[in-house]
């Protein structure tokens, strides 16, 4: 009982069903978004070294990679998010030896699909630059960066893993401190193996498996040395089949509507490159401003979601209600603004991975900045609704709404781009067409089954 209490003082300073209930989440929110961006920084700096130094092909191959990168890395966010939602849950209500046997059950699950992941990704690698479409004058340079890129999987398992374990019981800083350390180094190994020691794309890739490794296994020992309330005794290692399928529900749904996302991306990605080298490397340029531009309404939403998490398990109703409502007026005001920046902007932005001499490249990125990105406010709402449904045991609901947004977006993109006078455009269009009908199908899910759904 001693034991249990001291563990309850320890972990309590990360309760989010107590104080001020917009402070404690923006608060929260804030190292996530930080942290977040900073990890967009490994491909980016990938991205703006390639370009700048190696040319527009080996821009077009990191970019083409990263979508890739994007879908794969999801299966491992997925599984972690779905597990961290259980542990957010089994936080807020207090149970810690529930707490402790989910963290061993779900580490063991997404383990194994990680090395299996890893395994396949490699022996199918051919395979995969076929469904993309590659075009030859990219092939041998997107290969060669991928069979690098595939050894950071397992870190970025680890990080992501362990990032989504502290952030459940409330510590969204220390996952912003290794993320910060490893960010650095990535930019500094970048420049040195790309320019310094020649090594083209593939020095590129290793720069960034090597940072990555920094901030999986590091957080890793500081959960193991620094968070010992958090280690799983031998009686939590025995896996229950009722633990092991709540786990599977959470984290397999959640991976399967991360997967669904990436995999809509990816099709269109196939979509893009059948444009040829210049309409790639915009997209590419294009989609990490994109990244950048949203990926805070993006984290705020995983930070509301573990805020509803410790209070649906709490049974704080009236914590729920206040902080949905403002976190939905806080995502639309944030969106409103990027999009109004990204709009004037996109130029210049694209000027920092484009050199100015490629004005077509530069003029198509800018197109697509300013089609798409100015409804925002459609995917900041869509990354709330995944989080509640996510939060309140419905991950399910999450999938649904993530087929209707990407379905609509890669059906749309392949008709539209299809038709001569509409082409390339086309596939911009379905974007923020995609993210406002899967809004529409989550509000009305939510009005007709509120009561059933909170506490």
């Amino acid at each position: 009982m001693e034991k249990g209490r001291d563990t309850e003082t320890i972990l309590k300073k990360g309760d989010l069903t107590q104080g001020p209930v917009m402070k404690s989440m923006l608060l929260f929110a804030v190292p996530m978004i930080l942290g977040n961006l900073l990890q967009q920084c490994y491909n980016v700096a990938d991205t703006l070294i390639v370009g700048q130094f190696l040319g527009p092909n080996a821009l077009a191959a990191v970019g083409s990679a990263y979508t890739l990168m994007t879908f794969l890395t999801s299966i491992m966010l997925g599984l972690s998010m779905g597990s961290g939602a259980l542990f957010s849950i089994r936080f807020g209500e207090r149970n810690y030896d529930g707490l402790k046997e989910a963290m061993a059950a779900s580490f063991v699950l997404i383990a194994a699909i990680c090395l299996a992941l890893n395994i396949l990704v490699f022996v199918f690698i051919d395979e995969i630059l076929w469904f993309l479409r590659v075009p030859d004058e990219v092939w041998d340079m997107m290969r060669e960066y991928l069979l690098v890129i595939f050894y950071g999987l397992i870190a970025t398992f680890l990080y992501n893993y362990f990032a989504s374990l502290l952030r459940a019981i409330g510590d969204s800083r220390t996952p912003l401190i290794f993320l910060a350390i490893s960010a650095v180094m990535n930019i500094f190994l970048d420049l040195w193996f790309v320019v310094g020691l020649k090594r083209g794309v593939a020095g590129a890739a290793e720069a960034t498996v090597i940072s990555q490794y920094v901030s999986g296994v590091g957080l890793m020992l500081f959960t193991w040395f620094f968070k010992r309330e958090l280690r799983p005794e031998k009686r939590h290692m025995r896996i229950r089949r009722a633990c092991l399928s709540e786990i599977s529900g959470f984290s397999l749904l959640t991976c399967i509507q991360q997967s669904v996302m990436n995999l809509g991306i990816l099709m269109v990605q196939g979509l893009v490159n059948s444009f040829g080298p210049a309409v790639m490397a915009a997209f590419a340029a294009a989609v990490k401003i994109d990244s950048f531009a949203y990926m805070p309404v993006q984290d705020f939403g995983n930070a509301f979601s573990t805020f509803i998490a410790q209070n649906y398990g709490a049974r704080e109703a009236e914590r729920i209600r206040v902080g949905l409502k403002g976190a939905v007026i806080t995502a639309v005001i944030f969106s409103l603004a990027v999009s109004a920046l990204v709009f004037i902007f996109s130029p210049q932005l694209m000027l920092i991975f484009v050199d100015a001499s490629e004005a077509g490249i530069i003029a198509e990125g800018v197109r697509y900045l300013r089609t798409e990105g100015a409804f925002y406010c459609g995917i900041g709402c869509l990354f709330l609704l995944y989080g509640l449904y996510r939060a309140l045991g419905k991950p399910g609901m999450s999938v649904v709404l993530t087929v209707i947004s990407l379905g609509t977006r890669v059906a749309l993109a392949y008709i539209l781009s299809a038709i001569p006078a509409i082409g390339v455009v086309g596939i911009w269009w379905s974007v923020p067409i995609g993210w406002f009908l899967a809004d529409a199908a989550g509000l009305a899910y939510y009005m007709i089954n509120k009561n059933r759904l909170t506490i």
